[in-house]
């Protein structure tokens, strides 16, 4: 049974999510003395957070079209349940402003901004806009949304000078762009987003920016409360993705000067305090040629949080429910210290080169260990992985003194942790950490997929 709760926060909180962040945010709310509820589709009845919760509800089948997705399911189980808030983990729900709305309308606490701050960042254009008024540099290109005329489009590529990225307003996670490199192609490739963009967000909007050709993927983590106190929680470097899909992400990221990382720091807590940004979040960067451009700004605990609670000692969750509570922050930007280096494996259920997708039975599980160690991970031995979410199954996160301590233990980890009866993404990950250009740092965003294209062709 959890202790009274001391802090004035909730007494019970409801989780809308599945997998490993499900199991995060319950162990997060059971250390506060707060009970949880999760809710879970008919295919993880039999998930280990369900077994865990104070209480659990089924919301509907696998799909999650008929379950986690299903606003309605979610707030009734709310309300049965005499839950206060909501928190919704990342994916699904998370930077849906209509849900937080409907979630507060109820009269519960989303756990996370306010349904407008959502949608302004949500939307990429107004989020763009919003950045370049609070001072935050962004990605050259043509300001607000693209015309519906082909010439003016042809004018303002030429003016921000090939190759141009065309990306949906209401995209993200990698969906809803495409780099165009001649002007012959422009056309087409405008036209076939925009139907994309239609078809996948509900939203033809476009927007085109100067495509960069060799840049890093750089974040940094933001905390703020109601009262306009924001703070950020230094950066992570998130380069090494496939499809505008992180695979491996580090904290601190090498070889960029603490000064530049301090400017664009401040940068972020100040633009937080100018749009009354409240919760945890994150601002994404292209850095290139030692300057830093915003993207996007993910307004939800991300998947790669803990390499930043490691090296700062700071529980991201939890201040995520304190905020929400409408608690101030408890620390000021002077005494946020880091200390040491994390990298995080992001585990998928999946073949570590084709990527093709391998549900099943887990016939043999063992969590690898050791100091440093931490494993974020829903599985156990006998778990059956369905086929109807993403593949991911877990996190293994290495802490170092340095960064080769970290990498060190992070293959050892590797090399002890076994998951059998499906294929994993473990064997590419032992790969990538003896990989000479990882060890030295600073890989780009096409690192990954240009290695893996010399792979394919080696046969």
């Amino acid at each position: 049974m959890p202790v009274k709760n001391p802090d004035q926060l909730f007494d019970k909180i409801l989780i809308a999510n599945r997998g490993e962040i499900a199991l995060r945010v319950q162990r997060a709310c059971r250390e506060m003395g707060i009970k949880t509820v999760v809710v879970h589709s008919e295919a993880d009845r039999d998930a280990k957070y369900v077994r865990l919760a104070d209480e659990s509800v089924c919301i509907g089948p696998a799909a999650s079209a008929q379950s986690y997705l299903n606003i309605p399911a979610i707030i009734a189980a709310a309300e049965v349940t005499d839950a206060q808030a909501i928190h919704p983990g990342y994916g699904f729900l998370s930077e849906n402003a209509d849900f937080a709305e409907k979630v507060e309308r109820s009269g519960f606490v989303f756990i996370g901004p306010r349904p407008d701050t959502i949608r302004l960042m949500g939307d990429k254009v107004s989020a763009k806009a919003a950045m370049v008024k609070a001072g935050v540099p962004c990605v050259p290109g043509a300001e607000g949304s693209l015309p519906d005329d082909p010439k003016e489009v042809v004018r303002l590529a030429r003016v921000t000078g090939y190759p141009v990225i065309i990306k949906a307003a209401g995209g993200g996670g990698g969906r809803g762009m495409r780099v165009v490199h001649t002007e012959a192609a422009l056309p087409s490739a405008v036209a076939l987003t925009r139907s994309e963009a239609q078809a996948a967000f509900g939203n033809p909007t476009l927007y085109m920016e100067k495509f960069l050709t060799t840049p890093r993927h750089i974040e940094i983590q933001v905390l703020a409360d109601e009262y306009k106190n924001a703070v950020y929680l230094f950066e992570r470097d998130c380069s090494m993705q496939r499809r505008h899909q992180k695979i491996i992400e580090e904290a601190p990221a090498p070889g960029i000067p603490i000064r530049a990382l301090t400017r664009i720091g401040e940068r972020c807590a100040d633009a937080c305090r100018k749009i009354g940004y409240r919760g945890v979040g994150t601002f994404e960067f292209l850095y290139q040629d030692d300057e830093f451009f915003f993207i996007e700004m993910n307004t939800r605990v991300q998947v790669e949080h803990p390499v930043t609670e490691l090296i700062t000692g700071i529980d991201i969750v939890q201040e995520q429910i304190r905020v929400a509570a409408g608690q101030k922050l408890r620390f000021r930007q002077r005494d946020i210290v880091r200390r040491g280096h994390a990298i995080e494996c992001r585990i998928n259920a999946e073949d570590p080169y084709s990527f093709v997708p391998s549900p099943g039975r887990i016939t043999s599980y063992h969590a690898p260990g050791g100091p440093g160690i931490r494993v974020d991970s829903h599985i156990y031995h006998n778990y059956f992985v369905p086929p109807y979410y993403d593949s991911m199954i877990g996190k293994v996160i290495a802490y170092g003194d340095t960064r080769e301590q970290a990498i060190a233990r992070m293959r050892v980890a590797l090399s002890e942790m076994i998951v059998e009866g499906i294929k994993t993404n473990i064997p590419l990950h032992q790969e990538l950490l003896l990989d000479d250009k990882f060890l030295r740092g600073g890989t780009s965003i096409h690192f990954l997929e240009e290695r893996l294209a010399k792979r394919k062709l080696a046969g």
